[in-house]
Formats: C-alpha cells, sequence, structure tokens
C-alpha cells in the first residue's frame, strides 16, 4: 500500500490549476512523465495517445489560438501546455505492442471498433499522465474547452493523430485555487451488486 503522503500527492490533496508560479519545467522531467504513463494498462496494450509538449513562445502562441477565451490566460501562462491525442491508426503498432495475437485484424477496417478504443484508450493514458505528472511534482490543469478541428489542423495536420485533451503543466500557485468542489459520495455513484 502507498503511504498517506504519496495517496494524498496523487489524489487527496491534488487540485486542478489555472494558476502557475513562474517556474520551468524540464524536458527530464517530461521524459520521466512518459516513462511513468506508458506502463499503465491499456486494452491489448494498443496505447493511442501521442503527446505534443507545447513550451516555446511560437507554439504556445499557435495553441493559443485554438483554446476558448476561459481558458487563454491559464493556457498562456502555464510553462507547458500537454496535447493529449489520439492516434486513429495505432492498431498498425499492434503487432509491436501485442505480438501474442492478430490484434490488428479486431480494428482494421472497423471504424466504430477504432474510435471507440482510441479515444477510451488514450483517455486512460492521459489520466496516468496526470498522475505520472504528480508523481514527479508537478501539478496539472486538464482542460476542454477548445477548438479540436482547428487545434487538429496546427499541430496534427498530415498525421493520423486527433486531440483528445489538453493538460496544462507545471508547479501551480496555490494561493489562486478555488474552494475544493464536492464529490459524490460511495452511495451515490456507486453499487455493490
Amino acid at each position: 500500500m502507498l503511504s498517506k503522503d504519496a495517496l494524498d500527492t496523487l489524489f487527496t490533496n491534488a487540485r486542478t490549476h489555472n494558476a502557475w508560479l513562474d517556474k520551468p519545467v524540464t524536458d527530464a522531467q517530461l521524459q520521466e512523465i512518459y516513462d511513468l504513463m506508458k506502463w499503465g494498462s491499456t486494452s491489448a496494450n494498443c496505447s493511442p495517445a501521442r503527446i505534443v509538449f507545447v513550451r516555446s513562445d511560437a507554439e504556445k502562441q499557435k495553441l493559443l489560438g485554438c483554446v476558448s477565451q476561459g481558458n487563454f490566460e491559464k493556457t498562456k501562462t502555464a510553462p507547458v501546455t500537454a496535447i493529449i491525442g489520439m492516434d486513429m491508426e495505432f492498431f498498425e503498432k499492434l503487432p509491436q505492442l501485442f505480438p501474442h495475437a492478430d490484434a490488428r485484424s479486431w480494428f482494421a477496417g472497423n471504424q466504430a471498433n477504432i474510435d471507440a478504443t482510441a479515444f477510451r484508450n488514450s483517455s486512460l493514458q492521459g489520466a496516468y499522465f496526470m498522475l505520472a505528472a504528480r508523481a514527479v511534482g508537478l501539478d496539472c490543469g486538464p482542460m476542454s474547452g477548445f477548438d479540436a478541428d482547428k487545434l487538429n489542423a496546427v499541430f496534427f495536420a498530415g498525421t493520423t493523430v486527433k486531440v483528445n485533451f489538453i493538460c496544462n503543466l507545471g508547479y501551480g500557485d496555490a494561493q489562486q485555487l478555488f474552494p475544493r468542489s464536492p464529490r459524490l459520495s460511495f452511495d451515490e455513484a456507486c453499487k455493490i451488486v
């Protein structure tokens, strides 16, 4: 079992940040996040997530043209914004990632299965991404609130990748957090049958 401190870091005390301290995120930290998150389970080890880390001023300006007004300032001031994408041809990597079965044939030509699997599993990987970021000492600000078509055209043109969601990364300014929102109780959200 993880220590209470570790559980607090990953879950209990973790917050969605909207304001950031002026402290850089290193390449080594971004590599460490990926090297942790990649071990999270996905169906048939399909691993469809693809990530673009936006840090440079020029690329950040392009990204800002894709986000909603409500997400503009927090994205502008975040040291890094991760675009969590999903490779819509993830199944082409299955001979490498799931070599003990012909898993590629489960998807090739079945667009509904491709779409559902890419979205479901890149979302899982996005959650692993946030846990990994917290584990290496960073804070997260996951968001919807962007023009997906525009973002895909800017960052994924000519590829088989589409955006799932975006996530700001850095050292959050705890002084600017909103009060913690409530959560549903076990009995409201769960049933044991």
